[in-house]
């Protein structure tokens, strides 16, 4: 990296608009030109386009992405995605694992309309699949279900 001071704004600003994402000859990546920061600011920028990001990507899958708890050992991502294709057309089936490659118990199965994903879990919550009875629910950010728990404790009392 480096910098480069302009003796005016418009010169600094006609540099990254000509210059910003440029590949030059004997370069595979494009070039990154913008107006230096300080750290703080950059680190609000970067915060920002992550919620926005994160908000959008909420928004894509609300509804249609189900959390599935209490798998077996040897259920992998086919056997998951099998279990639940009769309901609708999937997306993506994850069985989430550990470092070792071993499964954490848990995956994500992601349909493309809401209401396939609402039957899947009406079918599917408490049906056995390799010795063991699944837990299906809509999935939800942990910090969303923290606080859906949180609500539901101060109600009970």
């Amino acid at each position: 990296f480096g910098f480069v001071n302009f003796e005016d704004p418009a010169s600094a600003k006609a540099a990254v608009e000509a210059l910003n994402q440029k590949v030059f000859e004997g370069s595979e990546k494009p070039l990154f030109v913008g107006r230096a920061q300080k750290k703080g600011e950059r680190i609000q920028l970067l915060r920002s386009d992550y919620e926005v990001r994160r908000k959008e990507l909420d928004s894509k899958y609300q509804g249609v992405n189900l959390y599935v708890k209490n798998l077996d050992d040897n259920v992998d991502d086919d056997m998951l995605r099998k279990a639940f294709e009769e309901y609708g057309q999937i997306t993506s089936a994850k069985v989430m694992l550990d470092q070792k490659g071993d499964s954490r118990g848990f995956g994500f199965v992601c349909f493309s309309l809401p209401e396939e994903a609402t039957k899947a879990v009406t079918e599917m919550n408490s049906r056995i699949i390799s010795s063991k009875p699944l837990y299906v629910a809509l999935a939800q950010r942990k910090q969303d279900r923290a606080q859906s728990l949180a609500a539901q404790r101060v109600n009970r009392g």
